[in-house]
């Protein structure tokens, strides 16, 4: 593993206490990789407090923003893909770009939009 970023469907299961989903995020810690979430993924699975579950995991985690740089390459990416899903373009264009695994529950767009070259895991 070298490293992880997170879509809105790993917050959204660690919300519910998805022991796969842990299991990765402490293996991950343990290895001394700490996940990445994209800023428009927290905005998609918040919905304010108390979220506890989902607070505990963002504690080990990196919040990546979304500059103007990385929001050209994400528009490029959705012309070239036809996916319209921003979140899911910005889950895949920083996991690509760091070479991470994505954590998902939804590995469809994500697969399309790096046509297959990222390594998924379904929670």
């Amino acid at each position: 593993m070298t490293g992880l970023t997170y879509d809105t469907g790993a917050l959204i299961a660690a919300e519910r206490n998805d022991r796969a989903l842990w299991r990765t995020h402490r293996l991950a810690l343990a290895k001394g990789i700490q996940p990445t979430v994209p800023a428009g993924v927290l905005a998609e699975a918040w919905r304010g407090g108390p979220q506890h579950l989902m607070s505990r995991l963002l504690k080990g985690c990196r919040i990546e923003p979304l500059d103007e740089e990385q929001a050209r390459t994400v528009g490029a990416l959705a012309a070239t893909t036809s996916l319209d899903d921003t979140v899911d373009l910005t889950v895949t264009e920083g996991a690509l770009r760091r070479g991470d695994s994505v954590v998902t529950s939804n590995p469809t767009h994500i697969a399309q939009a790096s046509e297959g070259s990222l390594d998924l895991i379904e929670v």
